[in-house]
């Protein structure tokens, strides 16, 4: 019975090697019973209860064997042996990310929610409802994608769309943040694309002012690049805001003493904002005699350059692991 207890099998076939070893019909315990007719009768009792004994603890145990090595058969079969031994290597986010996640959660604790919506869109949502003029050049081919079969479906150009389903179902105090990809008929190049990623602001209430967008801008930016930074507004036109500008920073490189990366100027151009136009606001069913807003915008991949100093937009989506190895998230 010793010899049964340390029975060892590290494959399904040396387990039923054991199995025929002992208990086929040829097996060792089938020529322990033969043998038993030679038994004297006064010890037969007691040789047939050993005999019994074991062959139960030698089928026992053999079962156990078969069972170990299936399960053990199993597990290695799915090992990649042409694998390297080496630890593999832990990822982190895309740059892009890591910048998006930092600026929704600069706005979150500003007190703006998450809004998100579809790339694919129609017309009304991208251009219509945010006071595109019908013969404006951005509902050109050269800048839009159009679906072909569907001239009313595009891809959107801003996320402004997103703002303007907001607005359509969600009666104001509104304060949304709203980041995503967007569409654009460009040539690819170093400072182009035809996709990139925005994120976009807006917050409508009783008594907003430009004084509000100003102050908002100022906390982002030093959050952003730094408690020493500097904001500059210019005035510019967008058909959706009035008045509208864009907003600069100072360089988060030469401090605002001129380099090659601000082109010797001191300021840096990262957003385009304004006062939501009137017309907005009644085009989305709110009473912009009652309610008025602020909007801003900004491209996730401008951020990124500043932040991490990448000179080729195209860098960012050729998925060069030697390029992501370079970043980390810090969650």
């Amino acid at each position: 019975m010793e010899e049964v207890n340390n029975l060892h099998a590290t494959t399904p076939a040396e387990a039923e090697q054991l199995r025929i070893r002992f208990l086929s019909k040829k097996g060792e315990i089938a020529a322990l019973m033969n043998d038993f007719r030679s038994v004297p009768a006064e010890l037969k009792r007691e040789v047939g209860q050993r005999v019994n004994e074991l062959k139960n603890l030698a089928t026992e145990r053999i079962n156990q064997l078969k069972a170990e090595a299936a399960v053990a058969e199993t597990t290695t079969s799915h090992i990649d042996l042409t694998r390297t031994a080496y630890p593999i290597q832990i990822g982190t986010r895309h740059p892009l990310t890591i910048v998006k996640n930092e600026i929704v959660d600069i706005f979150s604790r500003l007190g703006f929610t998450l809004a998100e919506g579809p790339e694919v869109e129609d017309d009304w949502h991208v251009y219509s409802s945010m006071n595109f003029a019908d013969d404006h050049p951005a509902r050109d081919m050269q800048d839009t994608f159009f679906v072909e079969a569907h001239p009313d479906i595009i891809l959107r150009s801003h996320t402004s769309s997103v703002q303007a389903r907001v607005m359509e179902r969600q009666q104001p105090p509104i304060r949304v943040i709203c980041p995503g990809r967007v569409y654009r008929n460009e040539a690819i190049s170093a400072r182009a694309h035809c996709f990139f990623h925005q994120v976009e602001g807006l917050y409508v209430d009783e008594k907003v002012s430009f004084k509000d967008l100003k102050q908002v801008l100022l906390l982002f930016a030093q959050e952003m690049f730094g408690s020493e930074t500097k904001i500059r507004l210019r005035p510019s036109y967008f058909p959706f805001t009035e008045p509208s500008a864009e907003m600069d920073v100072s360089c988060t490189i030469c401090g605002g003493k001129g380099c090659s990366m601000c082109k010797g100027e001191g300021w840096l151009e990262i957003l385009g904002c304004g006062m939501v136009d009137p017309a907005v606001l009644e085009a989305n069913g709110i009473d912009s005699t009652r309610y008025s807003g602020y909007a801003f915008g900004m491209g996730i991949e401008r951020i990124a350059n500043l932040k991490y100093q990448v000179k080729d937009l195209r860098m960012f989506s050729e998925n060069d692991v030697r390029f992501l190895r370079e970043f980390t998230a810090a969650n």
